[in-house]
């Protein structure tokens, strides 16, 4: 395998340690700046995230490319909203504009709430789910069909459909960790994508979607979500946690947001809540925001020096994961100090790993 990192630009330079601080939803200086330091930092993608109150994901990812020429970018979609044949045209024209540079990060959705704001009011999660499905069935056959075709579906009907405008690769990462979503992802995932949790917890999922995906001949890859806190000593990193934990609470106590709130509308919430039982796990898993916030997305880190960060993201590499998803508390400032500090190190203890397997193996 070769390791990927994907960094993260948000819409402005705010998280859940100042979440609602920040008066504008976008914040062009900080986009800036955050595609120019990961770009010079060495992520290889960035997610673009999907909200039904934030700036559109496309768009952004567009005007991000026009100011790259390496980075890639991990487009949040969210299948219901758009005609799948539309939205095959317009990921595919921005794949070209951008040389190649687009992946797909499917969002079903588990939150009926966030759902209903852009019109998706009465659909449970198994027909969401259901739904995503056929909507990547038809988002393929687009990208690949040669001659016009139909499709009689559940959910979309289509006549003689046919696009002019293809991807040459445009890899899809799907998530979730209800059985409908392990279904989907086998069927469809490029790359599976999922939170942080223990080693024993990321091998069973890694296990349940590898399973799902060889009933259909196909084999993922593997992209975990963490929330590094690094410092110079593994003490000051774990000072430096337990004062993101403290700021956090702050900030939702100003902003009238629960504390621990412990009913999370997604099977991979609840999960991740699990694993919140315990400030840390394993090793160095860090599981305190997200005792916070109710493991309200991805809340999970790994705290200590680069060298020890890097050799507990070596141990989820050795599980299969070759996508590591990193962001900070301080987006720009973590970005940074992420590029010039830990990716280095991860690179090159994944390298000699990889080199010792094949003289192995040889």
């Amino acid at each position: 395998m070769s390791v990927k990192f994907i960094g993260y630009i948000g819409f402005n330079n705010s998280s859940e340690v100042d979440q609602g601080t920040r008066n504008r939803a976008l914040d062009l200086d900080y986009v800036r700046n955050a595609l120019r330091v990961q770009e010079e930092g060495g992520f290889d993608r960035v997610l673009i995230p999907f909200g039904s109150n934030t700036p559109e994901s496309q768009i952004v990812a567009a005007y991000g490319a026009a100011l790259t020429t390496r980075l890639g970018f991990l487009v949040a979609h969210r299948p219901g909203f758009t005609q799948p044949t539309l939205a095959a045209r317009q990921l595919s024209t921005l794949d070209q504009l951008s040389n190649g540079r687009i992946a797909v990060h499917i969002i079903t959705g588990g939150a009926d709430e966030e759902m209903a704001r852009d019109g998706d009011v009465g659909t449970t999660k198994a027909e969401r789910y259901a739904r995503s499905d056929e909507y990547l069935d038809v988002l393929r056959q687009e990208w690949q069909a040669d001659a016009p075709f139909d499709h009689d579906g559940r959910f979309y009907r289509i006549r003689k459909a046919q696009s002019a405008i293809k991807p040459e690769h445009l890899p899809v990462f799907f998530g979730g960790t209800s059985p409908e979503a392990i279904e989907v992802a086998g069927r469809h995932a490029d790359v599976y994508a999922t939170w942080g949790e223990t080693l024993s917890a990321t091998r069973e999922t890694i296990r349940r979607v590898r399973a799902s995906a060889a009933r259909y001949g196909r084999s993922p890859g593997f992209s975990l979500s963490l929330r590094p806190v690094i410092a110079a000593t593994e003490e000051e990193a774990w000072r430096k946690a337990a004062s993101i934990v403290e700021r956090v609470r702050e900030a939702r106590i100003r902003q009238g947001l629960p504390i621990r709130d412990h009913a999370p509308p997604n099977d991979g919430s609840r999960r991740l809540l699990e694993t919140a039982s315990a400030l840390r796990q394993d090793e160095r898993l860090w599981t305190g925001v997200a005792q916070l916030t109710g493991a309200a997305g991805n809340s999970t880190g790994l705290v200590g020096t680069p060298e020890q960060v890097a050799e507990a993201m070596l141990e989820y590499y050795r599980l299969g994961v070759d996508h590591f998803l990193i962001r900070g508390f301080d987006p720009l400032g973590d970005a940074e100090i992420y590029g010039r500090d830990l990716l280095p190190v991860v690179r090159e203890k994944i390298a000699a790993y990889d080199a010792l397997q094949s003289v192995q193996a040889g």
